[in-house]
């Protein structure tokens, strides 16, 4: 069964991707292995603007809520079942399916995982059997990006790059709050709240240093892949959101 699936996998998503790579990199100006996966990566979050679109709106969404939800939550801190049935007709009244935002992911996370996977093993001369018969494998893979950077190597400077990106990508995300409504979302009689909100502000810090430490150790060409999808994510987010913060 899960043979079955990794066929599947590899004929589906992962060899379109690696021959497509392969593709632009033999027909791109200059044969830049680096621009070949930036290109990749643009066509590919391209195609599926319109589903990164909505999952960035729900999660703004769900995100700009969350005081609300976190009243809700203190109002029926003592009776469970009053609580969830009350963030549930919140949920209702404000026309928002806090699950929705997680098919837009779900459906993009395989191709991800279908691009990161040529990105790391895409120079190994053997992966060159991956190619389709109208695919012609170049006789040398120069893995330079731009004459500076070896792909096949790992990079500190893309990994710390990569790193910042995610940062403000998050940043992003997270909804501005007042003075007065930090108070108001922390009770000091209730630990979880102050838990959480301590959480919340420790995971944007989290997760950049800990996509620098893994990238750290990976071939430069996976965390320049990151890169230029996290900064697409950006723009893409900036675009998305613009139409709501001018309309307040």
């Amino acid at each position: 069964m899960i043979e079955l699936f990794v066929s599947f996998f590899d004929i589906v998503l992962y060899q379109p991707l690696f021959n497509g790579l392969i593709l632009l990199y033999k027909h791109l100006p200059g044969q830049d292995f680096g621009i070949a996966i930036i290109a990749l990566t643009v066509l590919i979050k391209v195609m599926l603007y319109p589903l990164g679109a909505k999952g960035i709106k729900m999660q703004k969404a769900l995100a700009e809520i969350q005081p609300k939800i976190k009243e809700i939550e203190r109002k029926f801190k003592h009776n469970k079942e009053q609580q969830m049935k009350a963030v549930m007709e919140f949920y209702k009244k404000e026309k928002i399916n806090p699950f929705s935002g997680c098919l837009p992911l779900l459906i993009q996370l395989p191709i991800l995982i279908a691009l990161y996977r040529v990105f790391w093993k895409g120079l190994e001369p053997e992966r060159m059997n991956n190619l389709y018969s109208f695919v012609s494998a170049p006789e040398v893979i120069n893995p330079f990006f731009l004459g500076i950077i070896n792909l096949a190597e790992p990079c500190i400077y893309l990994a710390i790059l990569a790193g910042i990106f995610q940062f403000f990508q998050t940043k992003m995300l997270t909804p501005v709050m007042s003075k007065t409504q930090q108070k108001k979302n922390i009770d000091p009689k209730d630990p979880m709240a102050g838990f959480s909100n301590m959480m919340q502000k420790q995971m944007l810090y989290f997760f950049p240093i800990f996509t620098v430490v893994i990238l750290w150790k990976f071939p430069a060409a996976i965390g320049l892949y990151w890169i230029t999808f996290t900064l697409f994510a950006i723009a893409q987010q900036h675009f998305v959101m613009k139409p709501q913060e001018t309309t307040r």
